[in-house]
């Protein structure tokens, strides 16, 4: 027997007898609550937790007992903890008797564990889920050895807690079925080559000259000069210049080459961005990069991308003149600073073999015949002398990779039986086979990523921790560490036995030593790119940065480089802070952050100039530090034209301390800050505050956001708030000779008072004041963590483990790459 088999077998004994003691109390129990606790309840109360729209959706008058059900266990656990903090009955509503409410406490608490973990020992802590769209594209990818955009083809992911990787969240429905379906045939076209050669290859050089933007131009914007060079004096949208005759009819990788330099200099590089056709700039997406081209010496910047069919890239100059202005002196007399372009190189795709890896990976050398249709008389299948051997041993390997564990005999059976089908039906053998992985492929062993309740097995561990670094299945050296079968040894130093005579026998993942080494190895890959999007961009909201977009006329200065840059400073902030293991208080309050030139104008802080970032100081006086401060946060907390105190408080709240507040109540109507500056969110949130039922929770969310509002819709500096309308007081304001569509309107206060009484003054003295309780910003990053990495949000029956988590990252100085390993390490992330 193994050692996971006896787990599940002892907490199977264990949840019986908890299960069969919770029945035979269960009567006495009800009776006893109805006998003495529920006339309490009735008196002090049932009056506002009753009827359709109960205070707080917590209806008590009929909440019944039975804790075996997770919706009354979920409810009485809220009770317990709003009794334990004085939060109910509330401060202006008579409370009962102290002795009687801890008496209920101290009743209920224990039952409500006790039921707890007699369903977390025959169900496990979190539901089954399956991939979300990311990680299923990220897993069809790495399975086939391909690179396709799958998840547009899906619905968008639910989300709870926080994060859509959750199993909560995760619905499936026939037509998220019809989805996978077609993403999976979308894939094996991709992965699966009916050509017997590589397709045409394109080598060649383009010059800007020659494409259709420039030669159809009617504004003299250009510069030609000798080679085919061109200068390329503006930045306006119409003038993103695509290389329109590099259309390839055929996707894959293709190498791009592009030599360019800076001409008429101002003592500093222009900084251009090159994208791609097909894609919506949302975001970064559609953004190969930008690049800083170097003064007067040509540059040549070398990058692979992976190209759709019949695409191109476009180039853009950043911080130019408009067309309209240089077009009045035109190019060849234009003395300001351009981006001299000298060539566009493209080579692909680039194929190293042929049949690709993708199709080897499947029916590895397999040999090809001619099956010839109406429009591709060269066309070629996989052919088989033995296709139901074949077809049993193919599948055996994929399955076994696609399903992320062992498998059977009988785990294959069904898919050969498919094969056996269709080659009786007049299947080709290659068409058979298509029919069988499609059907892998949308297997529930695949869609959905199985655990049993108790430790988990080491592929479960495999996937848990493969899906929570990389969003993508695990790979060879994971997969070998899980397979216990396997007769690979690991090879261990004297050094390394001596010290721990365990890593005599062969190696396992669930060993803690191990599974560190690994964690370490896995942050260093490239792949560990997607923990840092992934978790950073749904713990700080950056998914959202545009779901709002500034006014042009109030915000004129944001621009898409300033997006851009604005995200990839929280990630390398992110990245810098788990690779050299900081303290998580950095992301509260830190000496330096990641800046390159846009930014560094932003934020006020000279000598920094074009895309590259840069590990920079801050000045004592710049207001930044952390992610609280940062331009992403400000931008995804704001609406576009205003900012409200409300939502950026109660994203401090709910990000950084954990203590989100509850939605608030139905009838309570929401409060739109004024834009023309008659009024400011402040005194319109005074009046707010004096409903008794409003101050409560306005009391916790009001005083981060007030110490926020020092920071405008796209994280800029303000002494002042920017309005849209005149007023007496209003001041106009002129830049560079040109006045702006804005006005200067009422002064800024970023003072308050804690919900605990401590004042401050401005956005500085206020985290510090966060700093001080340094175990709960510790407690809940772990909690987001834990959810992130485990698909479920711990419960309050998890608080001990999450404790001990904190406790131990304390003693480390609360460095986070150290608490990534505590969790790792964790009963919660190595449990169902």
């Amino acid at each position: 027997m193994t050692e996971s088999r006896r787990w599940v077998g002892l907490m199977a004994g264990v949840a019986l007898t908890l299960l069969s003691a919770t029945n035979r109390g269960q009567a006495d129990d009800a009776k006893h609550f109805e006998d003495q606790f529920r006339p309490l309840l009735a008196r002090h109360c049932v009056e506002c937790h009753r009827g359709d729209k109960p205070k707080g959706k917590l209806r008590l008058d009929n909440l019944t007992m039975d804790l075996s059900d997770a919706a009354a266990r979920n409810h009485w656990t809220a009770v317990v903890e709003r009794l334990r903090a004085g939060e109910m009955p509330p401060k202006e509503k008579p409370r009962p008797p102290e002795k009687e409410l801890q008496a209920l406490i101290d009743w209920l608490a224990p039952r409500v564990v006790a039921a707890d973990a007699a369903a977390r020992a025959t169900q496990g802590r979190v539901v089954l889920r399956r991939l979300n769209r990311i990680e299923y594209q990220n897993t069809i990818n790495d399975l086939l050895g391909i690179n396709v955009n799958l998840k547009e083809q899906l619905p968008a992911d639910g989300s709870a807690d926080g994060f859509d990787n959750a199993g909560a969240a995760h619905h499936t429905s026939s037509f998220l079925m019809e989805k996978y379906l077609e993403a999976a045939d979308t894939a094996l076209n991709m992965a699966i080559t009916n050509r017997p050669k590589p397709p045409p290859r394109v080598d060649q050089r383009y010059s800007l000259k020659d494409t259709h933007g420039v030669k159809s131009t009617t504004e003299d914007v250009y510069r030609f000069r000798e080679d085919g060079e061109v200068v390329c004096f503006c930045s306006s949208e119409w003038h993103n210049v695509g290389i329109t005759h590099f259309y390839p009819p055929d996707a894959g990788n293709y190498r791009f080459r592009i030599s360019a330099s800076t001409i008429q200099d101002e003592g500093k590089p222009v900084t251009f961005r090159v994208t791609t056709s097909d894609t919506r700039m949302t975001g970064t997406h559609g953004l190969i990069s930008y690049f800083d081209a170097p003064i007067d010496k040509p540059k040549v910047f070398e990058f692979v991308r992976y190209m759709e069919p019949r695409t191109t890239i476009r180039m853009l100059p950043y911080g130019l003149a408009g067309a309209n202005t240089v077009k009045q002196t035109g190019g060849e007399d234009w003395n300001g600073p351009g981006l001299a372009v000298q060539y566009v190189e493209v080579e692909g795709p680039l194929n190293e073999t042929w049949p690709p890896e993708s199709h080897r990976r499947l029916f590895g050398d397999m040999p090809q015949k001619k099956f010839p249709n109406y429009n591709f008389s060269d066309r070629v299948e996989v052919v088989s002398d033995e296709p139901l051997v074949d077809a049993e041993r193919i599948l055996t390997k994929f399955t076994h990779r696609a399903f992320r564990r062992n498998v059977t005999a009988e785990d294959v059976a069904p898919f050969v039986a498919i094969v056996k089908a269709k080659l009786d039906g007049g299947y080709t053998f290659e068409l058979a086979m298509r029919a069988a992985l499609k059907g892998v492929l949308i297997s529930p062993e695949f869609l959905f990523l199985r655990e049993q309740p108790g430790k988990l097995d080491d592929f479960a561990l495999a996937n848990r921790l493969s899906y929570f670094l990389w969003s993508t299945m695990p790979d060879e050296e994971l997969f070998d560490l899980a397979d216990t079968s396997t007769t690979r040894q690991r090879v261990v130093s004297s050094n390394e036995l001596n010290a721990n005579p365990s890593l005599a026998r062969r190696a396992s993942l669930s060993d803690s030593e191990v599974l560190r080494q690994q964690v370490e190895r896995m942050l260093k890959h490239p792949k560990a790119e997607q923990f840092t999007n992934n978790f950073v961009g749904q713990w700080l909201a950056l998914r959202e940065i545009d779901a709002t977009e500034p006014s042009h006329l109030v915000y004129p200065e944001f621009d898409h480089l300033l997006k851009v840059s604005m995200i990839r400073e929280t990630e390398l902030f992110f990245d810098e802070v788990l690779k050299h293991d900081l303290s998580l208080t950095n992301f509260v309050a830190s000496d330096f952050t990641m800046l390159n030139g846009r930014l560094g104008k932003h934020y006020g802080i000279p000598g920094l100039t074009g895309w590259e970032f840069h590990k920079t100081p801050l000045p004592p006086d710049s207001h930044r530090g952390g992610v609280l401060t940062m331009a992403s946060v400000m931008k995804v907390t704001a609406n576009g034209t205003t900012t409200s105190p409300v939502m950026r408080g109660a994203w401090v709240l709910d990000r950084i301390l954990g203590t989100p507040p509850p939605p608030p109540p139905g009838d309570v109507a929401a409060i739109d800050p004024d834009i023309r500056g008659a009024t400011t969110i402040r005194e319109q949130l005074a009046k707010h505050r004096t409903d008794a039922a409003c101050a409560i929770c306005h009391s916790k969310i009001d005083p981060p956001g007030f110490a926020l509002e020092s920071f405008d819709c796209i994280g800029g500096w303000r002494e002042k708030y920017r309005i849209s309308g005149w007023r007496r007081d209003a001041e106009e304001v002129v830049l560079d000779g040109r006045k702006m569509n804005y006005y200067r309107g009422p002064r800024v206060d970023p003072s308050g008072v804690t919900d605990d009484g401590q004042p401050f003054q401005n956005i500085d003295e206020f985290r510090q004041l966060l700093l001080r309780d340094k175990d709960q910003l510790a407690r809940s990053l772990t909690t987001k963590l834990v959810t992130y990495s485990t698909g479920g949000a711990p419960t309050k029956a998890d608080r001990p483990e999450i404790e001990a988590i904190v406790g131990r990252v304390r003693d480390k100085n609360y460095g986070f790459r150290s608490l990534l390993h505590e969790v790792v390490q964790s009963a919660l992330f190595q449990s169902k």
